[in-house]
């Protein structure tokens, strides 16, 4: 496996055990845990401050290569195969789910909250929803001129620091807020490609990393919500943390971080059915223990999906992560544009 994919797998690792995180820490404070409320809010700032940009930043990187292999048309159909389709399945199966256990859980889900999901996403799966509509840009932008990249990068950094320029929707926000780190991505491939950091790399930006949260969060006490220029500049540097990091990291063979990374798709569709029911089972048995529910919520919103994902590829299950859309499509269009033409 070459250095670029094996780094961006340990990043993914990375960001994958941050999201379990976040979402177990939000579960447990909204069910009422004890936990001090001074590190709840910390935690949950530093964490949200950077992951999803991280995510949206690491999809970005192998943009490029993707559009060049596939084309335009290519490349959007097999979207539809690897983020649409498992973004409706999954919405749906963990909405209907949450909607008739919802008397044991911390929300309220509808039925109707459920089948609103093709305009208004819920829980986890808005990034896939922003994550489409990022490819969908990115590929109308290439489309027009390749380019053009570094002047709608500085576009998409001005709509993220000022949205309101852009108008009102769940749509517009989620390109405001994200598609500057997709966008940066693309711009880094070339200049990431085989990188392999050293040891004092690492030291200098993993200071830099405590410096920024300390100074951000610390001394101007503000919150990963206060967005502007200081909450981008945050994520910016947190991200290259992660880059130096696990580019260094890389240079050992560590198989089951890199697993982490390739099942991390499986992990963010499965790990809040995960992490809640081990929160509920624990309730329902007395446990009360922060330290308890965190350790067991993350372990289990990490390794409960790969042994689901085990079952699932042992019983040869098809199409429950994704779908031959793109062939239907491409099939569909083959046969539709011949007739046409007669």
């Amino acid at each position: 496996m070459e250095n670029r994919d094996l780094w961006v797998d340990h990043a993914k690792a990375l960001g994958i055990v941050l999201v379990v995180y976040g979402h177990v820490l939000r579960g447990l404070h909204s069910a009422g845990i004890p936990m001090p409320e001074t590190f709840y809010r910390l935690s949950d700032s530093i964490v949200y401050s950077f992951h999803m940009p991280l995510f949206f930043f690491l999809a970005g990187l192998f943009f490029q290569q993707s559009f060049a292999a596939k084309g335009a048309r290519g490349l959007v159909f097999s979207k539809f195969d690897s983020i649409f389709y498992p973004y409706v399945l999954w919405s749906l199966l963990q909405g209907l789910i949450e909607a008739i256990l919802a008397d044991y859980t911390n929300g309220a889900v509808t039925y109707a909250e459920v089948f609103a999901l093709l305009w208004a996403p819920r829980a986890q799966f808005w990034f896939l929803y922003a994550l489409l509509l990022c490819f969908l840009l990115a590929v109308t932008v290439f489309s027009l001129s390749r380019r053009s990249i570094i002047p709608v990068t500085l576009v998409a950094a001005l709509l993220h620091l000022f949205p309101s320029l852009l108008p009102e929707g769940l749509m517009w926000r989620y390109i405001a807020d994200n598609f500057v780190f997709f966008a940066l991505g693309i711009l880094g491939a070339g200049q990431l490609r085989g990188m392999a950091a050293s040891g004092w790399q690492v030291l200098f930006t993993v200071s830099l990393f405590v410096i920024a949260q300390y100074g951000f969060h610390g001394l101007l006490e503000l919150h990963y919500t206060d967005r502007g220029i200081l909450s981008l500049v945050l994520a910016l540097v947190s991200i290259a943390t992660v880059v130096t990091l696990c580019s260094w990291s890389a240079r050992w063979p560590l198989g089951s971080v890199a697993y982490l990374g390739t099942t991390s798709m499986v992990i963010y569709l499965m790990h809040i059915l995960a992490g809640s029911g081990i929160r509920v089972l624990l309730k329902a048995v007395g446990v009360d223990s922060f330290l308890l529910h965190t350790v067991t919520g993350v372990a289990g919103g990490l390794l409960l999906p790969l042994l689901a994902l085990a079952i699932i590829q042992r019983l040869q299950l098809r199409y429950l992560f994704a779908a031959p859309i793109s062939r239907w499509l491409t099939l569909s269009l083959n046969w539709a544009l011949p007739r046409a033409g007669r």
